[in-house]
């Protein structure tokens, strides 16, 4: 099949580049001046779930909350509006807490229930602690793999673009301070995985066509490049689509707790699409060239 007239991704390179670079530095840049909006997981404090029995509105909640003299830092509403979750970024002792649920008893009624959930400031450090080790192994271990699995250029270029598709999703929560907790941390590991798994796809239909491809100038290269990507155009899309649907339906569907999840999600997925066609194969495009340029052409690693 003739690709010739598809969009060139790698003559188009550099608006890929310099866009994900200003993503990058800006990510940075408000990372450094504001860092994350941690949740009750990484940060000290007290969180209730309340479930009321009977619909309400919040208006109601934050009088019941008022009268009580102890206002949460976050409320949000969930079910049909007859359930709540309030977030304290101080640890709240057992009698704050039995003066918030006795306001709500008296209000709504002896159907209402709770569950209290706090962490000290020893157990988020740790936590946080954990959560950055847990990225870093992942990181490490397939980065690992990749580089064992392919010759050095595919593993340069695609452990880049993983740890950018990492940093994008953390970017991203930085930037429109969404909260971070331990459905993030998982959010974010599984963007690794999903990550490679896209770049592993394309990279490996470049070493094979490679293995049969006479390069004579760069012209060739960048041509071998441009059908790869076009020859799994399809399979990428149509694999990161029907994941797409699935984290989408978790978003409108699923309880608060698990939309942060759901969307960091949905931004990995959504990056690390972009980074394996837009970012990966024109680096290692980049890579190759600079051997083609010094006249020492190597045929790929048959690693299997």
């Amino acid at each position: 099949m003739n690709y010739k007239n598809r969009y060139d991704f790698v003559k188009n390179r550099n608006l890929f580049f310099g866009a994900s670079l200003l993503v990058t530095i800006i990510g940075i840049v408000i990372l450094l001046i504001s860092g994350l909006h941690y949740g009750v997981d990484f940060k000290a404090g007290t969180s209730l779930d309340v479930a009321l029995g009977k619909t309400t509105d919040r208006a109601q909640v934050e009088k019941v909350f008022g009268d009580a003299g102890l206002n949460p830092v976050i409320l949000t509403m969930g079910g049909n509006n007859d359930r709540f979750s309030a977030r304290y970024d101080e640890v709240l002792t057992e009698e704050q807490v039995k003066q918030v649920i006795s306001a709500f008893t008296g209000t709504y009624g002896d159907q209402v229930s709770h569950e209290v959930n706090t962490v000290s400031p020893d157990m988020a450090n740790e936590m946080k602690n954990k959560a950055i080790l847990a990225v870093a192994v992942a990181s490490i271990a397939v980065s690992l793999y990749v580089t064992i699995r392919f010759e050095w250029r595919f593993a340069l270029s695609a452990i880049i673009t993983i740890l950018y598709d990492a940093f994008f999703v953390i970017a991203i929560f930085s930037i429109f301070r969404l909260e971070v907790d331990l459905p993030f941390v998982a959010a974010v590991l599984t963007t690794i995985g999903y990550s490679i798994n896209d770049k592993i796809v394309i990279l490996d239909r470049i070493r094979e066509n490679l293995r049969f491809a006479k390069l004579r100038s760069e012209g060739d290269l960048a041509e071998l490049v441009h059908t790869s990507i076009w020859q799994t155009m399809s399979r990428s899309i149509n694999t990161v689509v029907t994941v797409i649907i699935a984290a989408v339906c978790l978003y409108l569907f699923g309880s608060e707790s698990i939309k942060l999840f759901a969307l960091a999600k949905l931004i990995g997925l959504v990056s690390g699409v972009y980074s394996s066609i837009c970012l990966a194969t024109p680096l290692w495009y980049l890579l190759k060239r600079a051997t083609l340029r010094s006249g020492k052409v190597a045929p790929a690693k048959a690693n299997s």
